[in-house]
């Protein structure tokens, strides 16, 4: 069985020392790969049901990576069966111009998980830690600030019920090619394709060193981060449905006791 151990980041964290080719969580032939990934979402979704009935606490699941990391796939996989009245998806674009106005975690406290729901941001509040860095809109000194704001952010979410996973996902540069060349060359996959995708991939190092230095700032023991080897798609899957799966596990979810008034009860 293996280990979340190596891919919590922390100490002396290196991103590059994380091989994204790794599968280290998959098991067994394509078909038990699939399998186990189903039966994880049939988990999740009991477990997803008893966060709902117990009523005190929530689930926030950040994803964060590389742009064709699979951030939308790992959604449609892990949460296959979980019912959709459990689990909102929130997806962080460019701010808009109020968001501008306002605050960078403005817009967060506006999406966080209600009690009982499992809550997946697909990008989120890291992204101003990342793309003002890498584009030079703040310094150092102001993203050492951020990273600060932000571990007191996860900190007041935690403090009032929730459970913070953070996953990046790890795909390399030459698999991050052959997605958006797969999009380019696949009619009805090239919506998913922007000029922007290929301005960005120029300055790959430049986000891997951002990555690193705000992983690093910011996973605590509150709201740990997780490197996803991610160049598999199924194992990208299974290791978050497995992460998932032990985490609400140990939050040790209880549905309230039975009702003493409804003992004995007929419908008629």
């Amino acid at each position: 069985m293996a280990s979340f151990k190596k891919y919590r980041v922390g100490g002396k964290f290196k991103l590059s020392h994380i091989d994204p080719g790794d599968t280290p969580f998959c098991e067994g032939d394509e078909a038990s790969q699939r399998a186990e990934v189903d039966a994880l979402a049939v988990e999740l979704d009991e477990l997803q049901d008893l966060l709902h009935a117990e009523g005190r606490r929530k689930l926030l699941l950040v994803l964060q990576g590389m742009d064709t990391s699979g951030k939308d796939g790992t959604v449609r996989w892990v949460f296959s069966r979980t019912s959709p009245l459990g689990v909102r998806v929130s997806a962080f674009k460019a701010p808009t111009v109020d968001e501008r106005a306002r605050d960078y975690l403005w817009r967060c406290h506006a999406v966080v998980p209600r009690t009982g729901e499992i809550m997946v941001w697909n990008r989120s509040h890291y992204e101003d830690v990342l793309v003002p860095v890498v584009e030079g809109w703040i310094d150092k000194a102001e993203a050492k600030r951020r990273y600060a704001q932000i571990n007191d952010f996860e900190r007041l979410l935690t403090e009032t019920g929730t459970v913070v996973v953070k996953c990046m996902l790890h795909i390399d540069k030459d698999e991050q090619r052959e997605r958006l060349q797969a999009r380019i060359d696949t009619p009805g996959k090239q919506w998913k394709f922007s000029m922007d995708d290929l301005e960005v991939r120029t300055k790959w190092s430049a986000y891997q060193q951002a990555y690193q230095n705000a992983l690093g700032a910011t996973s605590t023991d509150h709201a740990p981060w997780y490197v996803v080897p991610a160049n598999s798609k199924r194992h990208r899957n299974v290791m978050i449905a497995q992460l998932l799966v032990k985490t609400m596990r140990q939050m040790k979810l209880k549905a309230p006791p039975p009702d003493p008034a409804l003992k004995g009860m007929i419908v008629k």
